[in-house]
């Protein structure tokens, strides 16, 4: 009875998880209130998986790479990451994805998505490729990577104590390396030949996020002793990852050729995101010229803020310039940039560059109704724009400059919590911990941005937890096992490596990578001696198959990219499913070529020692 209500619940999550209309943190909750409710579990076991040393480290690994973030270090890598964007968004995700694998090989899978996720957004960003069309791919390479080498996951770990405890030999740390590399190479192709068809050009939920997408103009100039003065363009384009579209010089116009050489007295017309644009007044070296023009003593106090402001219908602005009202000196405010609708911004950038009408400054641009100007100055000024009868505040602005000067600190200490978690030094959640409170008192990261990480992922994670447990006390997971091995028997080794390696899979959805394989091993070891075969390539099918989760949200690698690509459900199955059968397929062929199913004699254990589910970790790190 309480294996058909675990089945049944398990079924009850998978519809809740495939309605979009119901948050997945609410779907997650829901299980461990029905788990509670029915007896299954005791509410101390329901409510474990909350406290769980994984989640901790989740938890605190999110922040530290928000310390990564506002250090500059991620930005830096975007950069890089982005020169491969000129060939083609597959070119650029194929890039993006060998990296992600090769880091993954030999750091943990969740650590590898959580450190790449900010790169592979801000990278996707300059190259301007949605976010949906990349954060997933990442997570995916995370987990093919992982497959490579024995400490690439926890989940070869735990499957190799397993393996020893029921009387085989444990996973040599190179062992996978024939399957798994293949099989990451193979899983990449796949992805980038498969995702722009299949993943979609989501590009956020509406509302603020878009504003932050627009595209704003500004002008920049280079002051007096500036690094750049004599350099080529190309320092500006691809080392500082600033979009040029062209140079005014002597009012003449010249095109943005990255072999340019700056003399120092042109007007630089730079087109960006908002973070661009903020981003050039920290960079030493170049400024936004309205900047050097209008700034006064007032915009430097620690009073001074940003925010977005929408010229309305009936402005006094509206057919007239900054210039012309004297703006600076009428509201006290600096207009760091212009964003205009895509037709007549395009009119603008022709303007500017003295193709049409003449040459004009951006300050001298005639403001047309919806143009949006981003603008700096003190908050009791931006007050007086309250009526919305001039200008119209969209949102404020929360930045930071980049603290560039902590970069070495911030990568030093996310290497060294990671390096003493990985050697064993101290527990995984003890090295997060103390990495976090580093990244804050060291001043990588301010405190109030710091913990500003997504809870869906702790909530997510802790539930799953949950769910894993019930499926080991009640005994489902070795009820489906036994099914699929008593049907298996009756159509060859082959046959019943592929059914449990699709039971592995499907259990890994409900439970967790390493409950999955923890669960199927003992199955595949007894299915083996009933055969009379070497037990080996069922027990390393069922290891790289516990790997394979790629049609559900739930494994903690593709949780983490769930809100910020603003996935859905079955955004996982469209492109997780077909993923999923080529790797099933290969491995069918592949494993037993490298472990013989004739290999050794087989013998079955005279003793399965039980394997516990409740350590190591039920997520895959």
């Amino acid at each position: 009875m309480t294996i058909a209500i675990v089945l049944g619940i398990v079924v009850v999550a998978l519809v809740l998880f495939s309605l979009e209309s119901i948050p997945i943190e609410v779907s997650s909750l829901s299980v461990v209130c029905l788990l509670a409710l029915t007896g299954v579990l005791t509410p101390q076991q329901a409510f474990e998986g909350f406290s769980n040393d994984t989640v901790i480290f989740i938890f605190t690994l999110l922040v530290m790479t928000q310390g990564l973030a506002s250090t500059g270090v991620v930005q830096i890598i975007g950069q890089r990451l982005a020169f491969f964007a000129r060939y083609g968004h597959q070119v650029f995700v194929l890039a993006m994805m060998g990296a992600v694998a090769a880091f993954s090989s030999i750091i943990s899978n969740t650590v590898t998505t959580a450190a790449f996720l900010p790169v592979a957004i801000g990278a996707a960003q300059r190259a301007k490729v949605p976010k949906s069309k990349v954060l997933l791919p990442l997570a995916y390479a995370s987990m093919l990577g992982g497959m490579i080498f024995l400490y690439g996951t926890s989940t070869n770990m735990v499957a190799s104590a397993a393996m020893q405890k029921l009387g085989l030999e444990g996973i040599g740390v190179t062992e996978l390396v024939p399957v798994g590399l293949p099989v990451a190479v193979l899983g990449i192709l796949v992805v980038v030949l498969l995702g722009p068809l299949l993943l979609p050009a989501r590009k956020g939920q509406g509302g603020m996020e878009d504003w932050s997408l627009r595209d704003y103009l500004t002008e920049a100039v280079l002051p007096p002793g500036s690094r750049y003065v004599g350099k080529e363009l190309a320092e500006i384009t691809e080392g500082l990852g600033l979009r040029v579209i062209g140079l005014i010089r002597d009012g003449q116009a010249l095109p943005a050729v990255p072999s340019h050489v700056l003399m120092g007295d042109e007007r630089i017309i730079i087109e960006g995101k908002r973070e661009d644009i903020l981003r050039v007044k920290d960079l030493q070296g170049i400024e936004i010229r309205p900047d050097v023009r209008l700034g006064d003593e007032e915009l430097s106090s620690r009073e001074a803020v940003l925010v977005e402001a929408s010229v309305p219908p009936g402005s006094p602005l509206v057919g007239r310039s900054l210039k012309d009202v004297l703006f600076v000196e009428r509201y006290g405010l600096v207009a760091l940039a212009l964003h205009r609708k895509p037709a007549i911004q395009r009119l603008t950038k022709l303007q500017m560059l003295g193709r049409i009408f003449g040459e004009q400054s951006l300050s001298a641009m005639p403001l047309s109704v919806g143009d949006v100007l981003l603008l700096r100055g003190p908050r009791t000024r931006l007050a007086e724009l309250a009526d919305g009868a001039t200008l119209l505040v969209l949102t404020d602005v929360e930045y930071q400059p980049p603290r560039y000067r902590k970069a070495l600190v911030a990568v030093g200490i996310f290497l060294g919590a990671l390096g003493a978690g990985t050697l064993g030094l101290v527990p995984m959640a003890v090295a997060g911990l103390v990495g976090m409170l580093a990244m804050i008192l060291s001043g990588c990261v301010d405190s109030r941005i710091a913990f500003r990480v997504d809870w869906r992922v702790v909530l997510l994670i802790g539930s799953m937890m949950a769910l894993g447990v019930a499926m080991e006390v009640s005994g489902a997971g070795r009820f489906l096992g036994g099914m699929v091995a008593e049907l298996g028997s009756y159509g060859g080794p082959r046959l019943v490596l592929t059914l449990l390696m699709v039971l592995t899979i499907l259990l890994s959805a409900p439970m967790s990578n390493q409950a999955a394989a923890l669960v199927v091993l003992p199955v595949a070891v007894s299915a083996a001696a009933q055969l009379g075969v070497d037990a080996r390539p069922f027990a390393m099918g069922v290891t790289l198959a516990a790997s394979c989760s790629f049609i559900t949200p739930l494994e903690p690698s593709c949780v983490l990219v769930y809100g910020p690509g603003h996935y859905r459900f079955t955004d996982f199955l469209r492109l997780g499913t077909p993923l999923t059968a080529v790797m099933v397929a290969f491995l069918v062929f592949a494993v037993p070529a490298l472990w013989p199913f004739q290999g050794k004699s087989p013998q079955a254990p005279a003793r399965q020692v039980p394997v516990s589910l409740s350590a190591p970790a039920l997520t895959d790190q």
